[in-house]
């Protein structure tokens, strides 16, 4: 019987149905559905070893694929093959989708290259009666190929062009190694994903290079943005091991892993061999976690370990945040719900509340002990933050709310006095508002500092405790958050620390309400208040506020 040869257009409406089919599952696993099976059957690539094999995702491949969103974030450890499966699947869904583009953006020419050689390999293993008919490419230009029948195009880029993806339309966009992108970059990183439509896909992909950096505030801003993290260990790659070979006497630490990851003796004695070899770079290149493999680009203003310590025990597993209770989807979280005989202290560090901008935040903290009890962040106006911070001072006893005056913060200040007369006012120049200057930014920073190395367990936000690990001594003796990255709660705690540490041992204003002021006055044991109340009753009842170190705005 004669076969009837098909048509190139109706070779490109079966190919267009099978593109809606992709996501339907066939085969049990993160792996048996309709895109995987074509992924296995038509794709071929040179593994390790230099041989030509059919794609077959490994381990970590499977873990992405298993949690695959339309919007992908891989955190990894070197050499995982992840570029090659990001190539492999936009492939499949490139060929079956009529009117696709593609790119994928490599940090450097010689990147690009290789991701091109993977991709024009999968074109040139096709069988040849889908080669030279529907999938038949036409001329175009370097690291592009074109289907013509299809309309659809996959282009390799670098990250070199700052105009990157204008004027264009991106149905898949992968960013390779975005962490090693240069400032253009960072420039083309914005272009780019402009450049994609809400129901196409995106990936961002690297190993970590340093605390900072748009793929740092990527990763950290991922809950946010809605990508969906992917972190991948070394371990994931099966030939990272040392056959036949076990470590002498492990360590607490190797023994932890064992019982965590099941990591075998084998794979131990492989980690001993890099962490000798790479030495510092080790954490960076062979990812074990999603905290350390972030090295510091210079050296943290605090000590790192007992805030990478607490910060693993505030991190709840499978969940988002420690927090008792979360408002306003995240931003404020609250950890110690106001007590009535308690008193509490607010730290503000306002921002302009723009969107691309720093955030503001506020840190809530209990004044005798300097427990974080509540957190505000995220961007708002001046008279929106001034709102919420009043709101949580009314919350937590009419607490003394300490705002940087700096910049926007005069607005903020104005905005709160409409609402709120517990406000600080600095002993030093009587005006309302904390100011941070090259003077006083040390003193706060020095006090932060001495409570994470001493009293670290006072601190509860992840988020607070990240920012500490980016928070780095600068090349003129000053201190600040690491490029990328941001200090805004980190200068907010700062501030109501400090304010606490200031009035410690000083009365308060008769502002505050009266059991306040009882349990200040037995904590602090003054034997003249008889001068001080004189002075005020003189001054027509307000104490002078050079007494105090800690003021009320009445």
């Amino acid at each position: 019987m004669a076969v009837t040869k098909l048509s190139i257009q109706q070779e490109v409406a079966i190919l267009a149905v099978i593109g809606e089919w992709l996501d339907d599952k066939i085969f049990p696993g993160p792996c048996g559905d309709i895109r995987h099976f074509l992924m296995r059957a038509l794709l071929k690539i040179r593994n390790k070893e230099g041989n030509e094999v059919r794609f077959i995702p490994n381990a970590a491949q499977q873990e992405i694929a298993g949690k695959w969103g339309s919007k992908n974030i891989v955190l990894k450890a070197r050499q995982l093959g992840i570029s090659t499966y990001v190539a492999a699947r936009f492939f499949i869904d490139t060929i079956t989708r009529p009117g696709t583009l593609t790119v994928q953006v490599a940090h450097d020419q010689r990147a690009a290259e290789d991701i091109f050689r993977i991709v024009h390999r999968f074109q040139e293993k096709l069988p040849e009666a889908l080669r030279e008919g529907v999938l038949k490419t036409s001329r175009a230009n370097v690291r592009q190929l074109r289907w013509p029948h299809l309309d659809s195009e996959y282009r390799v880029e670098t990250a070199a062009d700052p105009n990157a993806g204008r004027g264009m339309t991106i149905r898949n966009l992968h960013c390779s190694e975005v962490a090693m992108w240069s400032r253009d970059g960072a420039e083309a990183l914005v272009s780019l994903r402009a450049a994609v439509p809400p129901n196409g896909q995106v990936v961002l992909e690297s190993t970590p290079n340093g605390a900072g950096g748009a793929f740092y505030q990527e990763w950290q801003d991922a809950a946010e943005t809605g990508f969906v993290q992917h972190f991948l260990p070394w371990w994931m790659e099966k030939g990272y091991r040392r056959p036949n070979l076990a470590p002498a006497d492990p360590t607490l630490e190797e023994l932890e892993l064992q019982r965590k990851y099941g990591l075998d003796d084998e794979q131990l004695a492989y980690r001993r061999e890099i962490r000798s070899n790479c030495r510092g770079k080790a954490a960076q290149e062979y990812a074990e976690d999603a905290e350390s493999c972030f090295l510091l680009s210079g050296d943290c203003a605090f000590e790192v370990e007992p805030v990478n310590q607490r910060l693993k025990e505030c991190e709840v597993p499978r969940q988002k945040t420690n927090a008792v209770e979360v408002r306003n989807n995240g931003h404020e979280l609250v950890w110690l719900p106001a007590q009535p005989k308690k008193q509490y202290i607010i730290g503000v560090d306002p921002a302009g509340g723009g969107i691309d901008g720093d955030y503001s935040c506020a840190q809530v903290i209990e004044k005798t002990t300097g427990m974080q009890c509540a957190e505000l962040h995220g961007h708002y106006t001046p008279r929106e933050l001034a709102k919420r911070v009043a709101r949580l001072g009314r919350e937590y006893g009419n607490a003394l709310i300490a705002v940087e005056r700096n910049n926007h913060g005069g607005a903020v200040i104005q905005a709160l006095t409409d609402e709120y007369t517990n406000i600080y006012m600095s002993p030093d120049d009587k005006k309302v508002g904390w100011l941070t200057s090259s003077a006083s930014r040390p003193k706060i920073i020095e006090v932060l500092g001495q409570l994470l190395a001493e009293e670290t367990g006072i601190f509860s936000s992840a988020r607070f405790l990240r920012e500490c690990r980016t928070f780095l001594r600068q090349a003129d003796g000053s201190s600040a958050a690491t490029s990328g990255a941001h200090d805004d709660t980190v200068l907010a705690m700062a501030i109501a620390q400090y304010v606490r540490r200031e009035s410690a041992g000083r009365r308060v204003s008769p502002g505050v309400p009266e059991q306040t002021r009882s349990v200040a006055s037995e904590k602090v044991g003054y034997e003249n208040f008889e001068r001080i109340d004189a002075a005020a009753a003189a001054s027509g009842g307000i104490p002078r506020r050079e007494s105090w170190g800690c003021e009320c705005r009445t």
